[in-house]
């Protein structure tokens, strides 16, 4: 029983199918005739008008290239420019067919005037959009921000761009703009409110983006994390350590922590600290520390690097080192101190300065013989019996 109600619900499907097709074909509702060799007729005509209306503004299409490809120097166009043009003459020439088209297939003048307005202001908006990039990048240009922000308003105008776009050609078809703009907006509100934290962190990469504290490839230190920025995200920030290893933090963490730049100016200053003994020459080992900054490449003679003893300490003198250089060396920043503190090490052992360590020496007296004498030493007794007075004490010589 249930498969015969199926194949019935079907049966009765491809009957309203046909009834509509034999309808459209010139069909009469009362009794079933069609008078195959006037539709025939009818179908080549529109058929032959179509070809001569499309032939015809083929042909107008190519005479608008062909003019366009005549005067581009005249008219002082570059490549880009030229390419915008043709997509316009292009665009129009594909919008004139299809109301031609449409005209000759008994469409409502209606939906055809609809057409036609819906096409034009999609074209608008599609020679803004176009247009929009090259703008922005001249704005950005002009003020000197940097490639993220111009990705990022490119993003922004081209979702509104898009978004207006959409409303003005629904808006020839009779669509309420004004009630599908609030219902966007209640399931916004709504969105917001599901997706807090991910528009804590959109708003945060708008405000990094922005006051540009930091951009791609300088070298930062944001809580516990050192490295290269090599992605500012609308949402993240991608940071890329010395192991090779990208570390992702959200925007609101960027925004709400202390962040390092060590590449923002021109050249940065180090420090390192060595130490020499008591007895060896201060100005000597500063000679030997000036002397290894001046043979390496990384570190820079202006400004110039320094070697002053910072602590009199336990065990030695402390010397503190300070010198400088460019930002494209702080990536390799622990390698070339432990590099320099090799080669001072180096430099000190050629010039016999000792580097001391912790230890003890003892110093003993020359001009005593030993063993040296000991004198016996008292010690003193107390016995405390249970009585509250104390016994008296008694003394014993060893």
């Amino acid at each position: 029983m249930p498969i015969a109600s199926i194949t019935d619900f079907f049966q009765e499907i491809i009957r309203d199918l046909h009834t509509s097709l034999y309808l459209a074909l010139g069909g009469s509702a009362d009794e079933e005739s069609i008078d195959w060799s006037s539709q025939v007729v009818d179908l080549a005509s529109t058929a032959i008008k179509i070809l001569i209306l499309l032939a015809v503004l083929g042909f107008f299409y190519w005479l608008a290239i062909y003019i366009l490809k005549q005067s581009k120097t005249k008219l002082h166009l570059n490549e880009r420019r030229t390419k915008i043009v043709r997509s316009v003459l292009r665009y129009i020439w594909i919008v004139a067919s299809l109301i031609a088209i449409m005209s000759q297939i008994y469409f409502e003048p209606e939906t055809i005037k609809a057409t036609a307005k819906a096409s034009t202001w999609a074209g608008i908006y599609y020679v803004l959009w176009t247009s929009s990039g090259q703008i922005i990048h001249k704005v950005l240009q002009h003020y000197g921000l940097n490639a993220s922000i111009e990705q990022l308003l490119k993003n922004i105008l081209s979702v509104l761009l898009l978004v207006l776009g959409l409303a003005s050609v629904m808006a020839q078809f009779g669509f309420d703009i004004v009630s599908l703009v609030a219902g966007l907006g209640i399931v916004g509100l709504a969105v917001g409110f599901a997706a807090q934290s991910t528009l804590a962190n959109f708003i945060a990469g708008i405000t990094i983006l922005l006051e540009q504290s930091f951009q791609v490839g300088d070298w930062i230190h944001i809580n516990e994390n050192e490295g290269r920025v090599v992605l500012i995200a609308l949402r993240t920030t991608h940071i890329l350590t010395r192991d090779n290893i990208t570390v992702i933090i959200p925007n609101s963490n960027v925004a709400s922590s202390e962040v390092t730049n060590l590449t923002s100016k021109n050249f940065i200053r180090f420090d390192i600290r060595v130490r020499i003994a008591f007895e060896d020459d201060i100005d000597t080992a500063r000679k030997e520390i000036l002397q290894v900054l001046s043979d390496t490449d990384v570190v820079l003679s202006r400004p110039e690097p320094s070697a002053t003893v910072d602590e009199i300490g336990e065990y030695g003198v402390f010397f503190i080192v300070r010198f400088w250089v460019k930002p494209a060396a702080v990536a390799r920043m622990p390698k070339i101190k432990e590099g320099l503190k090799e080669d001072i090490k180096r430099a000190f052992d050629a010039a016999n300065i000792s580097t001391p360590y912790p230890h003890m020496r003892l110093l003993m007296p020359k001009d005593v013989d030993y063993p040296i004498a000991t004198k016996p030493f008292a010690t003193t007794t107390q016995v405390v019996s249970q009585s509250s007075e104390p016994l008296p004490l008694t003394k014993n010589e060893q």
